[in-house]
């Protein structure tokens, strides 16, 4: 890990699901000149109640290219049909390729037990990808990264085996805004199918301005969930008088198949 940058990828099981996570550190990332990539392992294409699979994979591949255009990452749509995510070896190898061709110092994606089987899988195959990204004999067309990157997983809410550990937690109210900037980017979602299966039953505006608000009101009991569950670590990071302003968090748990962060690796890598 440079001494002037770290070089993060982000991998969510769909477009948005980065954003949703670990917007907020993508953005304090790129206001430190670090680079950026999110990847989304599934083409999103089962992600709606009316959009037939083919014009929705297009029309979530735009909205992922608009979201990175926000904060100017690089952002990457895999060709797996949603809801079909295998964790083979076709795909593992194609994220070992991918870490390496970053040349990755931080890796992040979810925790392999989740709701969503898409979402499982994504979080497995990065998980073994953690230690073979450094063996020179696997995807050899790819260079073998010579030190492991650190690996970290995604908030959740699941409980079973074990609930989420906020091992490394930021604030990120000062950047919300970019954060809300890209998840409006993903309208498909957001405004439609996300609306729809979650039985939303406020209206959704047409006016882009009148939208963004009513994704914070809706959307922010969630993010908040984030920060409830990672109060005791703000506060430790923070104090507990600034720990009990802050509104958004972002957390993350450590996943021991990747290099062990000490605590100042993890302030560095979680730039408060």
């Amino acid at each position: 890990m440079s001494e002037d940058q770290i070089r993060l990828i982000a991998f969510g099981a769909h477009p948005d699901d980065c954003e949703i996570i670990c917007g907020g550190l993508a953005t304090k990332y790129v206001s430190l000149g670090y680079p950026v990539k999110f990847v989304s392992v599934t083409n999103g294409n089962a992600g709606h109640h009316i959009e037939q699979r083919d014009n929705l994979a297009k029309i979530r591949l735009k909205e992922s290219q608009e979201s990175a255009n926000i904060l100017g990452i690089e952002y990457e749509v895999l060709n797996y049909n949603d809801g079909e995510l295998m964790p083979s070896l076709e795909a593992r190898n194609q994220i070992i390729r991918l870490i390496r061709e970053w040349k990755a110092d931080v890796v992040i994606s979810h925790r392999p037990n989740d709701y969503h089987p898409d979402h499982r899988y994504t979080g497995s195959l990065v998980q073994d990808a953690a230690y073979l990204v450094t063996v020179p004999p696997i995807c050899p067309e790819a260079a073998p990264l010579t030190i492991n990157p650190f690996f970290f997983y995604f908030w959740d809410q699941f409980k079973k085996p074990y609930p989420f550990q906020p091992d490394a937690v930021i604030s990120v109210d000062d950047v919300m805004d970019k954060k809300w900037d890209m998840m409006h980017c993903h309208a498909s979602q957001f405004y439609e199918w996300l609306a729809y299966i979650e039985k939303v039953t406020e209206p959704v505006p047409h006016d882009d301005t009148e939208r963004k608000d009513w994704l914070a009101k809706i959307w922010s009991p969630f993010l908040i969930e984030i920060t409830k569950c990672a109060r005791e670590k703000l506060s430790k990071r923070y104090g507990a008088d600034k720990a009990k302003t802050i509104q958004f968090a972002e957390a993350f748990e450590i996943c021991e198949y990747g290099r062990t962060p000490d605590q100042s690796d993890i302030e560095r890598i979680f730039p408060a």
